[in-house]
């Protein structure tokens, strides 16, 4: 299928490995040029190296912490002009209720809820003005199912959801969409810091981890990358101009819900 977004720009988040490298990676095979951001710099580089190698698209690179006001300005001043924009960070570390105090919340709503805010507000006046715009913002199935050891991850990615219900809807008639994706278990590195957790917890291996949690997703597996990245790609489509501040669930249907 022909996206027709070939020759657009996008700046995509955390992109180095996981989820953003598979936005990352269907994007750049919809013909879109990238501005890629991670925290390392070693990891970024090889990876568009990788990209422009497979999809001859231009890849820009911009080691910061877009968690930071400093990496913010980093990224936002690269961007500037951007058509499409994948917001991501990193989860919160799990834990119980009992173990955060507010700089815990603090420092997951730096990341998980006003660093997209605040690319959003920076690159979403250039959209409005040009009449045409993608943003996807990387969240969580926690937004439909809270996970009781993600508190700090409900919490600040429930907010950015309740962000975009607002800002999707004011910004339409713009031609900008705002959608968010809210990813299960996939297999990526974060998956396996969970297995990781839940192997040392209960005295078994990974592989037994791994099995017990894929045993709960309806799919019977983790999601891949690749699988995330072509949503992804959809949304940021000429054909997905009617989807307008919906939170799509990607999770093997972990999430047991009508609605």
């Amino acid at each position: 299928m022909d996206y027709g977004i070939r020759g657009k720009r996008a700046l995509v988040c955390a992109s180095s490995k996981g989820l953003g490298r598979g936005c990352a990676e269907a994007l750049a095979e919809a013909g879109v040029n990238l501005i890629l951001n991670a925290r390392g710099a070693e990891a970024l580089e090889a990876t568009a190296a990788e990209i422009r190698a497979a999809h001859g698209v231009e890849v820009a690179t911009v080691a910061a912490d877009v968690t930071t006001p400093e990496g913010q300005d980093s990224v936002i001043a690269a961007a500037a002009g951007v058509d499409i924009l994948v917001t991501n960070a990193g989860g919160p570390p799990p834990g119980l209720w009992t173990d955060w105090d507010r700089d815990d919340f603090i420092a997951a709503l730096d990341a998980n809820m006003l660093a997209p805010i605040a690319l959003m507000k920076a690159l979403l006046p250039g959209m409005m003005e040009r009449g045409w715009g993608r943003v996807v913002n990387i969240t969580s199935q926690s937004v439909k199912s809270p996970i009781p050891v993600l508190g700090l991850s409900n919490s600040a990615r429930a907010g950015l959801t309740g962000y975009v219900a607002g800002t999707a809807r004011q910004v339409a008639p713009h031609g900008v969409t705002i959608n968010n994706m809210l990813p299960g278990i996939h297999a990526t590195d974060r998956a396996d810091s969970l297995d990781k957790g839940v192997s040392e917890s209960q005295g078994i291996t990974m592989d037994e981890a791994r099995a017990q949690r894929q045993a709960t997703i309806p799919a019977r597996r983790y999601g891949t990358a690749q699988e995330f990245g072509a949503m992804c790609a959809f949304l940021c489509s000429d054909k997905a101009g009617f989807i307008v501040g919906q939170n799509i669930l990607l999770d093997g249907g972990a999430v047991n819900a009508t609605l």
